[in-house]
């Protein structure tokens, strides 16, 4: 997959070679990290948005009156509303002047967290949620603006601080919401989100540089239909899906029906919301395994990281089997899936991005995939765990694993024959 990304690299973007000239609209303060922190803060809240529900599924499923499995489905709405949202607005970072779109998704994504705030039953709470995560894409497009201005040879660890930011928001939406939902009550915490989303989201389109490249006209319809084909024309992209796809996957499953499990007269625990949301701190190893990944992506390339991830990944799956019921197995299923997940998020983003030359469309593709795959192994767990439990749950997230390592290494033998 290294040979691959440096094939396809556009030159100046091409790993392993001298710093590239920077843009003309190159922010000075990128390299220092001024705008790096700012970047990495907006992309943590943002990112808190697509699973604000994922603590809370008991609280709404008991305030409307609905049952636990029925409630899951919310967090299947909030993928694939990202998915969504991604495919409209993400690819448009390559034309669009990514100031007015990051201030503009902040503020709708806001307006719809406050209507499910005030959602009167679930399906209004659904759209809303389906709505707020459409506009949440901020995110991937701050990704590939940090990677077009990184040194070359700090481009992973660069890469790997933003993607640090989004899973730190993403361990604030599990433990901060799980306590405030308790304290407070679900609808508080959209009400939180809103807040938050608006006030950093515009702190960042204030603070980003003015961009001087050409721009062209903002199609998202064309954006869209071009995808396929860069698809088809990358095999290091097509390469970075597959195998992100199957950690990503077998995350969600795993993840979004933990509360279920944890907190449902359903599962094994009984433990309150804000009790259960503690999980999430499992996911700070994220933050840790994070530069570490970056540092390790710079000198020897992305393959043996990726090779480490799904080791971990694959691991994690039958303690999370024998978490049904055994504490300790729950909590090192915790540590290693996140580790896992974080080691080939920002392997195969890095690569991702560097595979094309154009990396703004690259990264819609990669997330779409991996988010699609999210939203998938979600809509099938939450009613696996309704018939056959938290083995059902584990089944689904073990199968994800299989087929995205396999897929992965199919395609990149494909390309190299």
């Amino acid at each position: 997959m290294t040979h691959t990304a440096h094939h396809d690299a556009p030159p100046s973007i091409r790993p392993g070679t001298d710093t590239p000239p920077a843009p003309e609209s190159a922010p000075r303060g990128l390299g220092d990290g001024a705008l790096l922190s700012v970047i990495a803060l907006c992309t943590a809240v943002t990112a808190a948005n697509i699973y604000l529900a994922a603590p809370l599924l008991g609280l709404i499923a008991r305030d409307f009156g609905v049952s636990a499995s029925a409630a899951g489905w919310i967090a299947s709405v909030a993928q694939l509303g990202y998915a969504a949202g991604l495919l409209i607005f993400a690819p448009l970072g390559d034309t669009a002047d990514r100031r007015r779109l990051v201030g503009i998704l902040s503020a709708v994504a806001g307006a719809a967290l406050v209507a499910a705030a005030l959602a009167p039953g679930l399906p209004a709470l659904a759209a809303a949620v389906l709505v707020a995560c459409a506009a949440t894409v901020v995110p991937q497009l701050l990704v590939p603006f940090v990677a077009e201005r990184a040194p070359a040879d700090r481009r992973g660890r660069h890469v790997a601080a933003v993607v640090a930011g989004l899973f730190t928001g993403i361990v604030a939406a599990r433990v901060v919401g799980g306590l405030a939902g308790q304290a407070f009550g679900w609808r508080a915490v959209f009400f939180g989100g809103a807040a938050l989303t608006v006030a950093v989201g515009l702190l960042t389109a204030v603070l980003l540089p003015a961009e001087t490249r050409p721009r062209g006209g903002a199609n998202p319809l064309k954006a869209i239909a071009g995808l396929p084909g860069l698809l088809a024309s990358s095999p290091a992209l097509r390469t970075a899906c597959l195998r992100q796809g199957g950690l990503f996957g077998a995350w969600s499953a795993l993840w979004t029906t933990l509360t279920l499990l944890l907190t449902t007269t359903s599962g094994s625990y009984h433990l309150s919301p804000g009790t259960a949301g503690l999980f999430g701190l499992f996911g700070l190893v994220s933050t840790v395994v994070a530069p570490v990944s970056g540092s390790l992506i710079d000198r020897l390339g992305p393959g043996r990281v990726i090779t480490t991830a799904y080791a971990l990944t694959a691991v994690s799956v039958p303690l999370f089997w024998l978490g049904g019921h055994a504490l300790w197995a729950l909590c090192a299923g915790a540590v290693l899936i996140h580790a896992g997940l974080m080691a080939g998020q920002v392997a195969n983003q890095t690569g991702a991005l560097a595979a094309t030359a154009k990396p703004a469309a690259a990264n819609t593709a990669y997330v779409v995939c991996g988010f699609l795959n999210g939203a998938a192994a979600s809509a099938l767990a939450g009613p696996a765990f309704g018939h056959w439990g938290w083995n059902g749950v584990c089944v689904i997230a073990a199968a994800w694993v299989l087929l995205g390592w396999a897929g992965g290494a199919l395609s990149a033998r494909t390309h190299r024959a």
